[in-house]
């Protein structure tokens, strides 16, 4: 008696315990599930991809300005020269339609 009894618990226990395996798997498999891993897996992808272009440009600036500094240091022209002032002329001038009144105003018509 105890022996069947030992059987029928251990088939029971593997029953639910397959069940329970197989159930998860199913979940696993539904189509939301697999486009949650798969927007999961592109999250995780384009943030490394992030993180290398970052590094890259910032590798390359680094280095620019290393690569600037020595050849400022050969050529002796690492003073940094005065900037001129801004100009402060318009590209071009128009005194007659500053002079003049616009008799259409596009603004009174809406």
């Amino acid at each position: 008696m105890f022996r069947r009894t030992f059987w029928f618990s251990t088939g029971v226990a593997a029953g639910v315990w397959a069940t329970t395996k197989v159930n998860r798997k199913l979940r696993q498999l539904t189509p939301e599930s697999l486009a949650a891993a798969a927007a999961d897996k592109a999250l995780e992808a384009g943030a490394r991809l992030k993180d290398r272009a970052v590094g890259f440009a910032l590798d390359v600036r680094e280095n620019m300005a290393r690569r600037e500094a020595e050849l400022g240091e050969a050529l002796g022209i690492n003073e940094d020269p005065a900037l001129p002032a801004p100009r402060r002329y318009p590209a071009i001038e128009n005194t007659t339609y500053s002079q003049q009144k616009n008799p259409y105003n596009r603004n009174e018509d809406h």
